[in-house]
C-alpha cells in the first residue's frame, strides 16, 4: 500500500464503514478509510445494555454542544457524535427505524432525484438481516442484524401496545414494513446479544482485504484541491501532518456535524461565513451548514405499582450480575437496549403520515443510566419528529481543532411547539387506558399539575432533550441551496462526494442510523457506476381517513 488510493473515505461511521466495505469488494480498487477514533473493542460498546456509558465518555464521543438555544431557555444542548470505529453506530441506542415511506418521497419532491421510497426500499432490503423472515419489505442475509432483543418478556411492553389499541390507534407488527403507523414491537441492531454497529456488520469483515487500509488516529484537516478538483486529504496523526492522495475520488462521510465543518475548512461553503472565519473561499456554496435539523424528545415518567421494572436492576451488584451473564452467554438483560415496544402516531387530523414517535422503557432512569427516583417506575420517550425549525453549522476559525458553532434553533417554529403540546396530551390519554391500570402509579414527569398550553410549553422548554439525530446541513437536491446533487457529488467540485446523514433533504420520522446506512449502500452503487437495484412496487400503508381523523384502527 502507498499513500495514493483510488478512493479516500473520511470517517469510519455509519456511512463510512458501509462505503469502505462495498467499494473494496472489487480487489482491483484501493480504498483508504480515515478515522480519528480508535478501537471499538470495549465491553461498554459491545454490550447493548451499557449504551449510556460510551455515549458519556470523551474517548468515544466528540461532545459537541449547541450555542444557547433561544427557544429552550437559552440552554446549551448536548450533541454526541461517535469518535470510534463505527462512529455513532458504536455509541447510539441501537434502535432500528427506517422512517416512513413518504419521508423518502418527500426527499424526491424536494429535488433528490430517484431517492423516492421505490428507489430506497431495495437498499434497506440489501442491508437487512431481519430475524423474522422475508417479504417485500424485509430481507435475511444482509450485513445488518435486526431483531427485537429479548422479545418483550417484561409485561409492561405489551401493556403499552394494548393501551395504544384501546386509545383507538392501529397496531403494527412491523413499523419498518408496509405500515409504520401504530403500536408494536421495536427493533434493534443487535446480533447474538452484541451491538451490531456498522464496524461489526461491514468494516471488520472487509478489513481482511489487502486493498483496504484503515488509518486510525487521523484527524482530517482539509480536503486537498487542485483548482476545483479534490485530489486528497490532509490530516494530523500523532502530531504530524500527513497526506493521502486520491486517484478517483474523495468521499466525505465524517457525519452531520463534521462533514459541513470540514467542507467549510476546505474553502467550500457560504462565502461570508468562510471569510468571517479567516478561510479562503474556493467554492461559494451557500447551503453548506444550512438546513440543520434534529429530533427533540422528553420522557414521561410514572411510578409503577408492581416491582417488575428495571429500577430493581440498577444497584452495583445487580449490574455486576447482568454484566457477568452477558460476558459468559451474551444473553439476559445485557443483550438488549430495553426499548422493545414503540409507536408511531399522527399529531392531528390532516397529517398524512406519523410525526410523533414513542420509545417505551420498563424503567424510570436518566440518560446516564441512573435511577430517576427511588422505587419502581416506567417511562415513555416521546418526540415530535417532523420539525419545521432549521439551524446552522458554521466554522469559526480555520482550525479543525476548534469546534464549529452549532445553532439548532429548536422550537423556533410554532408548528413544533404545537406538536409537543400534542405529545403531552396524547401520551396522557394513552397511558390512562385500562391496559395500564395494573401498573400505572402517579405521574412524576411532567406532573399532573402541568395542564395549560403555557404550562406545557414551559415544561417542554426546560425538559426536552436532543434525540441525537442531527442531519440535513448539506442537503441533496438540484437548486442553488443544495450542497450535493442526486449522485452525492459536491456541487462545483470535481471528484468529491458527501455521503452521510448531512445530505438528507429533510429528517425522517425515526432514528437515523438505518436511513444513513441505506444512503451509503445506494451511494456505493452510484460511485461504482454499476446498475442500481430495481425499483420496488411495494405498497405503503396509511391511516384510513387521515384527512379527517387523528387516529384510525385500520388501513
Amino acid at each position: 500500500m502507498t499513500d495514493t488510493f483510488d478512493y479516500i473515505i473520511v470517517g469510519a461511521g455509519s456511512a463510512g464503514c458501509v462505503l469502505a466495505s462495498r467499494l473494496s469488494e472489487d480487489p482491483e480498487t484501493t480504498v483508504a478509510l480515515l478515522e480519528f477514533g480508535g478501537s471499538d473493542s470495549s465491553v461498554f460498546i459491545q454490550m447493548p445494555t451499557a449504551l449510556s456509558i460510551p455515549m458519556n465518555m470523551k474517548k468515544y464521543n466528540w461532545f459537541y454542544e449547541s450555542e444557547p438555544e433561544p427557544h429552550l431557555d437559552n440552554r446549551r444542548m448536548h450533541c454526541p457524535r461517535g469518535k470510534v470505529l463505527g462512529g455513532s453506530s458504536s455509541i447510539n441506542g441501537m434502535v432500528y427505524v427506517r422512517g416512513h415511506a413518504l419521508d423518502f418521497d418527500e426527499w424526491e419532491a424536494k429535488g433528490a432525484r430517484d431517492w423516492g421510497y421505490r428507489n430506497c426500499l431495495p437498499y434497506f432490503h440489501k442491508a437487512d438481516d431481519w430475524a423474522f423472515g422475508t417479504d417485500d419489505y424485509r430481507n435475511q442475509g444482509g450485513p445488518l442484524s435486526v431483531n427485537n432483543g429479548n422479545n418483550m418478556q417484561n409485561p409492561l411492553y405489551q401493556a403499552f401496545i394494548e393501551a395504544g389499541a384501546q386509545a383507538g390507534y392501529m397496531r403494527t407488527e412491523d413499523y419498518n414494513g408496509r405500515q409504520q403507523e401504530g403500536f408494536g414491537p421495536m427493533h434493534m441492531t443487535v446480533k447474538n446479544g452484541v451491538r451490531w454497529s456498522t464496524a461489526n456488520a461491514y468494516l471488520k469483515p472487509a478489513m481482511r482485504r489487502p486493498n483496504l487500509k484503515v488509518i486510525t488516529g487521523a484527524l482530517s484537516q482539509r480536503i486537498l484541491l487542485e483548482g476545483r478538483r479534490a485530489t486528497g486529504v490532509e490530516f494530523l496523526r500523532s502530531g504530524n501532518r500527513q497526506v493521502v492522495n486520491a486517484r478517483r475520488e474523495v468521499i466525505l462521510s465524517a457525519g452531520p456535524i463534521a462533514s459541513p465543518h470540514l467542507l467549510q475548512l476546505s474553502g467550500i461553503g457560504p462565502g461570508a461565513v468562510l471569510q468571517q472565519a479567516g478561510i479562503d473561499v474556493v467554492q461559494d456554496l451557500p447551503g453548506v451548514g444550512e438546513n440543520l435539523q434534529d429530533h427533540l424528545e422528553f420522557y414521561f415518567q410514572f411510578r409503577c405499582q408492581q416491582p417488575i421494572t428495571l429500577n430493581a436492576e440498577l444497584s452495583p451488584w445487580r449490574k455486576f450480575l447482568i454484566g457477568t451473564r452477558w460476558l459468559l452467554t451474551k444473553k439476559g438483560l445485557g443483550a438488549t437496549n430495553h426499548f422493545e415496544s414503540c409507536a408511531f402516531i399522527r399529531s392531528k387530523e390532516g397529517v398524512k403520515w406519523p410525526d410523533i414517535q414513542y420509545h417505551f422503557l420498563p424503567g424510570a432512569m436518566r440518560y446516564d443510566g441512573n435511577a430517576a427516583f427511588d422505587g419502581h417506575g416506567f417511562q415513555v420517550h416521546v418526540g415530535h419528529n417532523k420539525p419545521s425549525s432549521r439551524g446552522t453549522i458554521r466554522a469559526l476559525t480555520p482550525s479543525v481543532q476548534d469546534k464549529p458553532e452549532i445553532q439548532f434553533n429548536y422550537l423556533q417554529h410554532e408548528d413544533d411547539i404545537a406538536g409537543f403540546r400534542a405529545c403531552v396530551r396524547l401520551t396522557r390519554e394513552i397511558i390512562s387506558q385500562p391496559a395500564m391500570d395494573a401498573y400505572r402509579g402517579p405521574e412524576i414527569q411532567p406532573g399532573e399539575a402541568i395542564q395549560s398550553d403555557e404550562q406545557i410549553d414551559a415544561f417542554v422548554r426546560s425538559a426536552v432533550e436532543s434525540a441525537y439525530h442531527p442531519s440535513c446541513a448539506c442537503r441533496m437536491g438540484e437548486d442553488d441551496m443544495a450542497v450535493v446533487d442526486s449522485e452525492t457529488r459536491v456541487r462545483g467540485i470535481e471528484a468529491l462526494r458527501l455521503v452521510d446523514s448531512s445530505i438528507f433533504p429533510t429528517i425522517p420520522n425515526g432514528n437515523l442510523n438505518s436511513p444513513t446506512i441505506m444512503v451509503a449502500e445506494r451511494a456505493a452503487d452510484i460511485i461504482k457506476g454499476k446498475g442500481m437495484l430495481a425499483a420496488s412496487d411495494a405498497t405503503v400503508g396509511l391511516g384510513r381517513d387521515w384527512e379527517t381523523l387523528q387516529r384510525s384502527t385500520s388501513t
